[in-house]
C-alpha cells in the first residue's frame, strides 16, 4: 500500500510545470529584494546611537520575519490548486503526511523559535533591569523560556500532523529504557546542566581554572559549558565535570603571578629572600597597570636536597600573570648568577 502511494506521489511530481516553479522563484526573489531595499532605507533614515543599537535591530528582525513568512504564505497560495501539495506522500496508522502539513509544522516551530528569541532579546531585558536580575540568572531564565516554548511548539506541530502524543510518549518511554545505558553520559550532562543553570555555582562571565587552564565562561548549555582561554582556545567542558570535580572559581579571588624557586642547602636564606624580593620589585616596575602592592616572598619548605621559596605578585589578568612570571624568572636567574646562589639539583615543586 505504501509503495503504491509513493509511486502515485512520484507520478504527481512528473506533472509539475517547470515554468510554474521558475515564475515562483522569480516572485520569491522579488520578495527578498524588497526586504533588502527596506532594510537599507530604514538604516539610512536613522542616525542616532539609540536608533542603531536598539530600534534598528528590532526593525531588521521584523522585516526578516515578514520576508520569510510572506515567502511561505506565497508558496501555499501559489500552489494552492496543485494536488501534490495536499497529497499524502506518507501514511501509517491513519496519519496522512502531506507537503502542506510539513510546511505547517515548519511554520509553527520556526515562528515559535523566532518569537521566543525576540522576546528574550528585546522584552525580557527590560524586566531584568526593573527587578535587578543579574546576568547569570537572566541567562538561565532565557534558556528555560526557550526550551519550554519549543517543546510546546513541537507538541502543537505533531498534533497538527495528526500524531497521537500519548502513543508517542509510550514509544519514547520504551526506547528510553532500551538506549538508557548507551546515553548515560549524555543524560548525566543534561541533568548537570540543569543543576548548574538553577543552582548557579558558576556564572557566565566568571573566571574558572580547569586542569591549570584559566578561562572565562562564555556560555552554559544543557550539555556543556563553553570556556574561552587565553592561549588554549575554546574549551567545551561537559557539565558533569563541574558537578563531580573540584573547579576553582577565580572571579572573586585575587590573581597572583607565582614563581617557586628551590635553592641548594648551604645557601644564605636571608640573602635569597632579599634577592627574590629585589627581582620581583625590579620587574614590577616594567609593567604598567600592576596593583600597588608589595610582592610577597616566603620560605615555604625544607626538602631532602633543597630549600623552597615562593614569590607572589598581585596582577590584574591572566596575560599579565604569565608575562610577569617569565620576567621574574629571568631576573632571579641573573641575580643568583651574580651572587653565586646555587639552585637545587632536583626540580622545583609543582605550582
Amino acid at each position: 500500500m505504501e509503495n503504491t502511494q509513493l509511486f502515485d506521489g512520484i507520478e504527481f511530481l512528473k506533472t509539475l510545470s517547470l515554468l510554474e516553479f521558475f515564475m515562483f522563484f522569480i516572485y520569491l526573489s522579488l520578495i527578498f529584494a524588497l526586504r533588502s531595499f527596506l532594510v537599507f532605507l530604514v538604516k539610512q533614515l536613522g542616525s542616532s546611537k539609540r536608533f542603531n543599537e536598539r530600534i534598528f535591530p528590532m526593525l531588521e528582525d521584523l522585516m526578516n520575519w515578514l520576508a520569510i513568512y510572506s515567502a511561505i504564505l506565497f508558496f501555499l497560495f501559489y500552489f494552492s490548486e496543485e494536488q501534490w501539495l495536499f497529497y499524502p506522500f506518507y501514511e501509517t496508522d491513519g496519519i496522512k503526511v502531506s507537503v502542506f502539513l510539513v510546511v505547517v509544522v515548519a511554520i509553527v516551530v520556526n515562528f515559535a523559535s523566532h518569537l521566543v528569541k525576540a522576546f528574550n532579546r528585546f522584552i525580557m531585558p527590560f524586566f531584568y533591569k526593573q527587578f535587578g536580575v543579574d546576568e547569570s540568572l537572566s541567562y538561565t531564565l532565557n534558556r528555560v523560556i526557550y526550551y519550554v516554548v519549543m517543546l510546546i511548539a513541537l507538541a502543537i506541530g505533531f498534533t497538527a500532523v495528526g500524531m497521537d502524543l500519548t502513543a508517542l510518549g509510550v514509544i519514547f518511554g520504551v526506547l528510553g529504557i532500551g538506549i538508557g545505558f548507551g546515553v548515560r553520559n549524555i543524560a548525566a550532562n543534561f541533568v548537570s546542566g540543569i543543576i548548574i543553570l538553577f543552582e548557579r555555582p558558576m556564572k557566565v562571565g566568571e573566571l574558572v581554572e580547569i586542569d591549570k587552564n584559566i578561562g572565562r565562561i562564555t556560555k552554559i548549555t544543557l550539555r556543556s559549558t563553553i570556556i574561552e582561554t587565553l592561549k588554549n582556545g575554546t574549551l567545551i567542558v561537559p557539565n558533569q565535570y563541574f558537578i563531580e570535580q573540584i573547579v576553582k572559581n577565580r572571579s572573586s579571588a585575587k590573581l597572583f603571578a607565582r614563581v617557586v624557586v628551590s635553592v641548594a642547602y648551604g645557601s644564605n636564606t636571608e640573602q635569597v629572600d632579599a634577592l627574590l624580593h629585589e627581582a620581583a620589585v625590579q620587574e614590577m616596575q616594567t609593567f604598567p597597570g600592576i596593583p600597588n602592592e608589595a610582592p610577597a616572598v616566603r620560605f615555604i619548605n625544607f626538602r631532602d636536597s633543597s630549600l623552597d621559596f615562593v614569590v607572589e605578585v598581585r596582577v590584574v589578568d591572566i596575560e599579565m600573570k604569565e608575562q610577569l612570571e617569565s620576567r621574574i624568572r629571568h631576573a632571579i636567574a641573573s641575580s643568583f648568577l651574580q651572587h653565586n646562589i646555587q639552585l637545587a639539583e632536583m626540580p622545583a615543586i609543582k605550582e
